[in-house]
């Protein structure tokens, strides 16, 4: 591999992805503090007794939170965002609060911003709080961080000792909550599970020692998946997925990995196909789709990309998966049947092969009313619609480019970041063009790539430097159309 090779494979990430990190230093244990909004650092607890404290198992820890003082999962509302791409995974908000469809010139009002380290994690919502994940250069400390949606104050920080190197900034995996408990996956493939009152750790489990599990490249960026009352995480190693109870971090189930297929940067996504509940991950060597219940592989599709690189698998409904990615990668649409009691999978539409055809490196597309819509990495950033078999509709053309920036559906529009400028701009998703609706400048550049986040008329946004949250409710406008898709 030539040194341009190797620059450019550094300069791509999945959001949701990772790029290169230092080795940590061997002290990781967690330290749980009350930190002020000022300073970001408040102080630490007390050291805990033989009997309280974490209890360390080889690859497995418990915390410091006692069995009857575990916190229950709340009610999840409309206007949560309780993990990556939402409560379904697919990057449409679904909440009844209407959003405004123009913006005053100087954008929409600012409500709170905070300093936040290098990252592209993007945050999730329950409630009036915001959890995010997030690093500190200067104490050299990975952390979980509490804040208030109203007001952008820090209610808590879960921190942990890990020195990570810049490389096109640090923070990737983006967290998820029930309420109740709170589950991160840090650069190390450690998987952290703490109480969303207060940051205390509950478990923990190292990935790698516990699975014989490799590290991906640029380390891990995959985002976590609460699914029927269970944690799915993708693994590598001896097992390729695996189901955790959420309370104790156990394993439930395990997807044997004979063959020992790496993971990717793609996350877990939840999937029905012929009345059976399954999760699609896209591993280095293709797709494969699990048992939900059992963890058994059910069916597999080989397709393989340059890098760990790549979006998550798109359910287009109907059995159909959109699979994409960067690097020159033909997008593809496959098929899964079950006939006589055995599934397959095949190939029943393939993209014009890039710099014709359309491909996304970064984010995965949402899926609305038959069509994919995303940003194209062949198409010079431009935002596009296309049919299931990769003809482009419409694009936005020269009007507008958006790097590698993240969108979301809320109340029928496309809200979309510029990822080299930060600009935020808001695209109507049902007239057949792209038509802009609204543009502001509230970011800055570059690499603007954290998918935006939509709870209760508030919208969250982030740079390498800040997170900004926007009223962008409807306040007395006509109402628009309902919400999305109901995929």
């Amino acid at each position: 591999m030539t040194a341009k090779q190797v620059a450019v494979l550094g300069f791509s990430i999945l959001v949701g992805g990772t790029l290169g990190c230092s080795p940590e230093p061997a002290a990781d244990s967690p330290r749980p503090a009350n930190a002020s909004p000022d300073k970001g650092v408040g102080p630490v607890e007390p050291p805990q007794t033989a009997d309280s404290g974490p209890r360390q198992s080889g690859a497995r820890q418990r915390g410091v939170v006692a069995t009857a003082d575990l916190p229950k999962p709340d009610t999840l509302s409309e206007d949560d965002w309780p993990q990556f791409r939402g409560a379904k995974r697919d990057g449409v908000v679904r909440s009844s609060v209407r959003l405004a469809r123009s913006w005053p010139a100087d954008g929409p009002p600012k409500l709170w911003e905070v300093a936040v380290g290098q990252g592209y994690s993007a945050p999730s919502v329950v409630g009036d709080r915001v959890f995010l994940n997030d690093y500190d250069e200067e104490q050299s400390e990975w952390m979980v961080r509490c804040l208030s949606l109203e007001s952008g104050a820090e209610q808590w920080a879960y921190k942990v000792p890990k020195r990570i190197r810049p490389n096109h900034a640090i923070t990737r995996s983006a967290p998820a909550t029930d309420g109740g408990f709170v589950f991160s996956i840090d650069p190390k493939c450690e998987l952290h599970c703490v109480d969303a009152r207060n940051g205390k750790l509950i478990w923990k489990v190292r990935l790698p020692q516990a699975y014989d599990s490799p590290i991906p490249a640029w380390y891990s960026g995959q985002c976590p998946l609460i699914d029927d009352g269970k944690l799915i995480v993708a693994v590598g190693g001896r097992a390729l997925l695996v189901a955790l109870d959420k309370a104790t971090g156990d394993t439930i189930w395990e997807t044997p990995n004979p063959d020992a297929i790496p993971v990717s940067h793609s996350s877990v996504m939840p999937i029905e196909i012929d009345g059976q509940r399954q999760y699609a991950y896209l591993t280095l060597q293709g797709l494969v789709g699990v048992s939900a219940e059992t963890g058994e592989q059910l069916w597999s599709f080989p397709w393989k990309f340059n890098t760990a690189v790549a979006p998550s698998p798109l359910p287009l409904g109907e059995g159909r998966l959109l699979l994409t990615s960067g690097y020159h990668a033909q997008s593809v649409v496959c098929q899964v049947t079950r006939v006589d009691g055995q599934w397959s999978a095949a190939e029943v539409a393939a993209f014009p092969p890039p710099p014709r055809g359309w491909n996304s490196e970064v984010h995965t597309p949402i899926y609305y009313q038959g069509h994919v819509y995303g940003v194209g990495k062949s198409k010079r950033g431009m935002w596009t619609c296309l049919d299931l078999d990769g003809s482009e509709l419409w694009t936005s053309g020269r009007e507008a480019s958006f790097g590698m920036g993240g969108y979301v559906l809320a109340d029928s529009m496309f809200i979309a970041l510029d990822g080299k400028s930060g600009a935020l701009r808001l695209i109507d998703a049902g007239a057949g063009e792209y038509r802009q609706l609204a543009e502001a400048e509230i970011l800055s550049g570059p690499d603007v790539w954290a998918p935006p986040v939509v709870s209760a008329g508030k919208l969250l946004v982030r740079d390498l430097g800040r997170l900004v949250c926007l009223d962008v409710e409807a306040h007395g406008e006509p109402l628009a159309a309902s919400p999305g898709p109901k995929n």
